[in-house]
């Protein structure tokens, strides 16, 4: 035992040291055998990497992955073993990622569990089986922790730091031919997220494939993920007409909100008001005093509470049908996707017409790019001007009511492409093809500009913006945006065109701050009023740090830039230009969003627009949502709290109505997976 103990801390001591000193390089990472087990990294727009298993003659499980993604390069490895309890008693991870070192540790000695990872560091009493999930490292962990859960005799697995995960089986599928066919199963698990992860296991126990916007696949089977991909989508969708029969409640007669502070006409908030909800519809909404309540009505208190109208989201990849009710839970009861996989945004969307898919409204786009290193996963991919021209059409005729064009795409093709989604009533937004400046965009046609970088990408260096569908669209932004001066050229003649224009902007500023703002461990202040209410797992990822500064760079520079960022937003604002408000997130990021916002010059009413009146005009639903006004669809979040004065208070939901049915948010946050509500925050 006592050598047993002596090793450990011995290992450990190796491991944090290895963290301590400068990062892995590639040349010194682990070398896979040949007879190694392969994965291919891989979306809709091709391959994005590899990643390798295999275990050595001594028992050591090895791991090695490497990744491009859109720039962002990932080479990692990870050797671990499993103790006398069949769990893991030590893990190494080595190499870097974009948010720099990955180097982790974890090991069972003398009774006490200890680990240090890029965002954490303790050590627990281990008193009986608990595997370790790791922070980071390459898909070998993952398969691992599969493998050892659906061999559990119940399918359950304690972990650590902490948390409990659960498999079950939902799908089946035959893949390959021949000698390779085989049987494959989906099992959903749950407790490493808010919502299930769909883990595919050969017929043998063995880990087969991920399946996802970015999918691992054993290699040789890459053919059959959109296969795997559509069987686990409608496993997963046999659960979401029970949620609707559940949560979604068709009142039987009118609904009046009485003696509410409500945000009326998408401008301004009117205390104690009473509005009146019949049949789908405002059909009364005025000073409380003043409004008859019909007979019969159900009727809910709001002294206290703030009526608002649903709150949308204009950058959200939705990511399944168990996204709905976490979605619904924070107020969101619109949604704009700016790029996803397409067969999947189209059968949601058929579910949800069906009365089968609790969801938000899901206003979609098409994501088109280049071919090259840095495509973009879930893109559809034009390798010439017509192959362009044909995606925008078939966008067209399969009902998406925009083209999001992204970083590889080719410049010179923008024009045409822009002209033909115009002609065909198609709005056009997206990154900025590598090149392009975004006057030269609008020029070309775009609508809206999507991240507050690529505005900035107007004064950044031509080194900057010729490599911008890479890394540099977010480190030149991160260098060099603190010394941009916004009421001078170039800038003073851009945000002029965009005002005149009315070319919106999606700043995604949450994203801004998640790459310049924190270090690792620092906790994202768009999640701390979550913690405690979501799988450890989770909320160990809110202290993931910002990217990694290059040579010459400091995080004050990135912090500093971010401060510009912001204020650039708020100076769009004020010269007219549209602000539609977005996460590029899961939804928990769109409260801070717009406290991003007033801390920019924004009142909470212009904050609050930004995320309602605002995106309903971009997609042109503005007649019909979007805000409180007689004759509208009765899209509808009350909340605790006085959101005119805290714009943090709309994280407080109580009450949910969508098309003017009720949805009590509690309820849903407990099937979106939220243990409890968020804190408030002063």
């Amino acid at each position: 035992m006592r050598i047993t103990i002596v090793l450990a801390a011995l290992l450990l001591a190796q491991a944090e040291a290895a963290i301590a000193a400068a990062q892995t390089p590639v040349s010194d990472l682990a070398k896979p055998p040949a007879a190694a087990l392969h994965f291919t990294v891989l979306s809709t727009a091709g391959k994005h990497g590899e990643s390798t298993r295999w275990t050595t003659s001594d028992g050591m499980r090895m791991g090695r992955e490497s990744i491009v993604l859109r720039g962002q390069v990932f080479e990692v490895d990870s050797a671990s073993h499993a103790g006398g309890d069949g769990m893991l008693d030590r893990v190494t991870i080595r190499g870097f990622t974009p948010n720099g070192d990955a180097a982790e540790s974890f090991v069972i000695a003398g009774g006490r569990a200890t680990w240090k990872s890029p965002v954490d560091g303790a050590s627990s009493a281990y008193a009986a089986p608990a595997l370790y999930v790791a922070f980071g490292g390459p898909i070998d962990l993952t398969a691992d922790l599969a493998e050892r859960l659906i061999a559990a005799s119940d399918k359950s697995l304690a972990l650590l730091p902490a948390g409990r995960a659960r498999a079950e089986p939902i799908a089946t599928a035959s893949v390959g031919d021949g000698a390779a066919k085989r049987t494959v199963t989906a099992y959903a698990v749950t407790g490493l997220s808010n919502t299930p992860i769909p883990i595919w296991m050969d017929d043998s126990g063995k880990f087969f494939g991920l399946v996802g916007a970015l999918s691992w696949i054993r290699s040789g089977f890459e053919a059959q993920e959109p296969a795997l991909q559509k069987a686990q989508d409608e496993a997963l969708a046999k659960r979401s007409p029970t949620l609707v029969k559940t949560l979604l409640k068709t009142p039987t007669g009118p609904v009046a909100f009485t003696h509410v502070r409500a945000f009326l006409a998408g401008d301004h908030f009117a205390e104690d008001q009473t509005v009146v909800v019949d049949k789908g519809v405002i059909t009364l909404a005025g000073a409380a005093a003043q409004v008859t309540v019909p007979p019969g009505a159900q009727i809910v208190d709001g002294n206290g509470k703030t009526l608002v109208p649903g709150l949308w989201d204009s950058h959200m990849h939705f990511a399944d049908d168990a996204s709905g009710p976490a979605l619904l839970s924070l107020g969101i009861t619109s949604v704009r996707d700016p790029g996803n996989i397409n067969a999947l945004t189209l059968a949601r969307a058929a579910r949800r017409a069906k009365g089968d898919l609790l969801s938000p409204r899901v206003y979609p786009s098409v994501l088109i790019d280049g071919k090259g290193p840095n495509t973009a996963q879930v893109a559809t991919v034009a390798t010439s001007q017509d192959e362009a021209l044909a995606i925008v059409r078939k966008a067209k005729s399969d009902g998406f009511i925009a083209i999001k064009l992204y970083g590889t795409f080719n410049p010179a093709w923008v024009r045409t492409t822009a002209a033909e989604a115009h002609r065909l009533g198609l709005h056009v937004h997206g990154h900025l093809p590598a090149g392009m400046r975004p006057s030269q965009a609008i020029d070309d046609g775009y609508d809206e500009i999507t991240h507050i970088y690529f505005v900035m990408m107007q004064a950044m260096p031509d080194d900057v913006v010729a490599k911008s569908n890479g890394m540099a669209r977010f480190l030149g932004p991160g260098r060099y945006a603190k010394d941009v001066k916004l009421d001078a050229e170039p800038m003073k003649s851009l945000i002029a065109k965009m005002a005149q224009r009315k070319i919106t902007v999606d700043p995604t500023l949450v994203v801004a701050e998640s790459l310049y703002v924190p270090e690792n461990g620092d906790l994202s202040p768009a999640y701390a009023p979550f913690v405690g209410t979501l799988p450890p797992t989770v909320e160990r990822g809110f202290r993931q740090g910002g990217f990694v500064m290059p040579p010459g760079v400091t995080r004050a520079d990135f912090r500093a830039s971010f401060t510009r960022l912001s204020e650039l937003v708020g100076v769009l604002h004020k010269a007219g230009v549209p602000i539609v408000a977005g996460t590029d997130g899961s939804g928990m990021e769109l409260v801070r969003e717009l406290e991003l916002y007033v801390g920019a010059g924004f009142t909470p009413a212009e904050a609050l627009a930004s995320a309602t009146i605002q995106t309903a005009r971009l997609v042109h639903a503005d007649a019909r949502t979007g805000s409180i006004a007689v004759g509208k669809a009765a899209d509808l979040v009350l909340v605790d709290g006085d959101p005119s004065k805290r714009i943090g208070d709309l994280r407080h939901t109580r009450i949910v109505m969508m098309d003017g049915k009720l949805m009590d948010a509690n309820a849903l946050r407990a099937a979106g997976g939220f243990a409890g509500k968020p804190t408030f925050v002063d």
